[in-house]
């Protein structure tokens, strides 16, 4: 807690999609806010509850200003959200996401969106060293998770519904897709692959009906046109329609 030895303190607003991470007092437009004289706006603004992988442009007194600002008592600090689509500088945009979000990382995959994924819960430092050393931006539910320094790059997901998942990941960061390109299971990418290289892997029924495969480079699982294909081509038809791409099959 932030002790207010400067007069009154500042006066924050945040940005109406941020006030969700705020307890309700604090999500009024100009809300009181204690400072120390010392602290940075980007402690300030996560002592009010904010990850700052969700913060934008930070005007104090109408004049922007950078995380590392120390505001001064009586002044008006407004706290926006990041632009849409965002830019991750420093490396190709690829993805970490953690234990809760399995079916957003398949989705992911499906649209040939590099997107590694934990299965199990390898704990919130593991993820963030995974995260720099990979130079992924870590996807998560988790606040905590996101506040962690050592995180190359990170973004709150907004959603438990996967739909809205997906729609809030793609319209946030504009990934190229390159649908059916991928492993779904292990994220590796996918060849082309023969009936009769693969014909030991299948089931005589599948065998005997389907004669378009891909197969796993990386784990060798085998892909065809099975039951679930609709299923999965809608999803793959309405997020290229929304966001661009080419919704080959």
């Amino acid at each position: 807690m932030l002790a207010c030895v400067n007069g009154p303190g500042i006066h924050l607003t945040l940005a109406p999609e941020l006030r969700l991470f705020a307890p309700p007092s604090r999500r009024a437009d100009r809300v009181p806010t204690p400072t120390d004289g010392a602290s940075s706006l980007g402690h300030v603004v996560e002592s009010a509850g904010v990850p700052l992988t969700e913060v934008g442009r930070l005007l104090v007194d109408g004049h922007e200003v950078p995380v590392s600002y120390v505001p001064r008592a009586g002044q008006s600090v407004e706290v926006f959200g990041v632009d849409r689509p965002q830019q991750i500088a420093g490396a190709p945009l690829r993805f970490l996401l953690d234990v809760h979000l399995g079916t957003l990382a398949r989705r992911l995959r499906l649209l040939g969106v590099d997107a590694a994924y934990e299965s199990e819960d390898i704990g919130d430092p593991a993820l963030a060293t995974r995260s720099a050393d990979e130079q992924r931006v870590l996807l998560s539910r988790d606040r905590g998770l996101l506040r962690r320094r050592e995180i190359f790059a990170g973004a709150y997901v907004y959603s438990d519904n996967p739909d809205e998942q997906l729609r809030d990941v793609l319209g946030r960061f504009a990934p190229p897709l390159s649908p059916w390109t991928r492993c779904t299971a292990c994220n590796g990418p996918l060849r082309e692959a023969d009936k009769e290289s693969v014909g030991d892997r299948l089931e005589r029924g599948t065998h005997r009906s389907y004669d378009v495969f891909a197969q796993c480079t990386a784990c060798d699982r085998v892909y065809w046109r099975g039951a679930h294909h609709a299923r999965l081509e809608r999803i793959v038809t309405n997020a290229v329609e929304e966001f661009g791409g080419v919704a080959t099959s």
